[in-house]
């Protein structure tokens, strides 16, 4: 445990009383840990935070007592997040939808279309812009 990680008060870390890893009051949760109890935060503030990785990184923590259950899952929840999920997992060239979630940002396509020449790409989404 490091000393900087300990400030019950806040007093050093704006008024957050912060703990190191694992040393958090009972009580007190992450957003996963809330979610793993079917519970979400529900707009209140964090009541604490715990610090890990020697100070570089930062949990917020929330009180359980606070928290409200999670929202159920409707139909149309369930459709924009399919939406949402095909908007990652479709390639924009081949127009394939996989089961998981595509390099779009650094690679753009899947990875069969990521190896296609310029040429062949063009010809390829060509036609399933026509299809």
């Amino acid at each position: 445990m490091r000393a900087p990680d300990l400030d019950p008060t806040g007093e050093h870390h704006g008024g957050l009383p912060t703990w190191p890893w694992r040393y958090a009051d009972p009580g007190l949760h992450t957003r996963r840990q809330l979610r793993r109890l079917g519970l979400r935060p529900g707009g209140q503030e964090p009541a604490a935070q715990v610090v890990c990785r020697h100070g570089q990184r930062i949990a917020y923590l929330y009180r359980a007592a606070q928290a409200l259950p999670v929202r159920p899952m409707t139909p149309g929840r369930a459709a924009a997040l399919d939406r949402a999920m095909a908007a990652r997992q479709t390639c924009p060239i081949c127009r394939t939808r996989y089961d998981h979630c595509l390099p779009l940002k650094s690679v753009g396509s899947c990875l069969p279309c990521s190896e296609l020449s310029d040429d062949e790409r063009e010809q390829l989404a060509a036609l399933t812009a026509t299809a």
